[in-house]
């Protein structure tokens, strides 16, 4: 096995013993008690939307190491290879929680999201290339802990919060730079590098865009509908 698949399948179970114990750390409050997986996720998906920054591979490294934005290819910083695998063993620890968990009429979109995500990153994981690609799409996990919070808030019975309606509005200040924004570049790039690129890897870098980009303008609405015009 490679060493890419080990981190991914330690991740796997890293993540499965964090959801299986986070009940404990962070118990439940009485409202959300009827849902008590779902409270186990969202604070399980936290956990790894806080991993990027906590790598130091924000935006701010991205200005550290310039030579990235002109080869997203063979080009990654030390330490990114590891963290796309762990966030590949994360999405399948997502996908098979949702899929034991939910029906499939209520998660079939984050599960078609997932499959898409473990496709890309696993390619990258596997080839050790596109780790800067990867790397770049992972910049959308500095929205999702807004994301995630708002709806630990929910479940918490705290809508009517001033910490709710902050964290609306940075939540929705974030999408629009981290996952709006970073798609479109993101898109911009395959297309202005489409001769760099195998055709079979860029007919799926553009399927994944195609398909992910609607899909985040669809839940942006929806964001927009719930948090300020409901």
């Amino acid at each position: 096995l490679s060493p890419g698949l080990l981190v991914v399948a330690g991740s796997f179970a890293a993540f499965r013993l964090l959801n299986r114990g986070l009940e404990r750390l962070v118990p439940p409050p009485p409202s959300a008690r009827r849902n008590r997986w779902k409270w186990r996720n969202i604070w399980t998906s936290l956990a790894h939307s806080a991993l990027p920054d906590a790598h130091n591979l924000s935006p701010r490294r991205f200005y550290l190491h310039p030579e990235m934005s002109k080869d997203l290819v063979g080009t990654h910083p030390p330490g990114a290879h590891s963290l796309v695998a762990v966030s590949v063993g994360y999405f399948l620890e997502d996908f098979v929680d949702m899929l034991c968990n939910q029906k499939l009429h209520q998660s079939w979109e984050l599960l078609f999201h997932h499959s898409v995500v473990i496709i890309c990153f696993g390619i990258a994981v596997l080839l050790h290339q596109y780790v800067g690609f990867a790397l770049v799409a992972l910049l959308v996990e500095i929205n999702s802990i807004f994301l995630h919070l708002r709806q630990i808030l929910l479940m918490a019975n705290l809508v009517h919060t001033t910490c709710y309606r902050l964290n609306s509005l940075i939540n929705l200040g974030t999408y629009v730079v981290f996952r709006i924004a970073t798609l479109a570049w993101m898109t911009r790039w395959l297309f202005l590098n489409r001769q760099n690129v195998p055709p079979a890897t860029y007919a799926v870098g553009t399927l994944g865009m195609a398909i992910m980009t609607p899909m985040n303008i669809v839940l942006f609405y929806r964001l927009l509908r719930s948090d300020f015009f409901k």
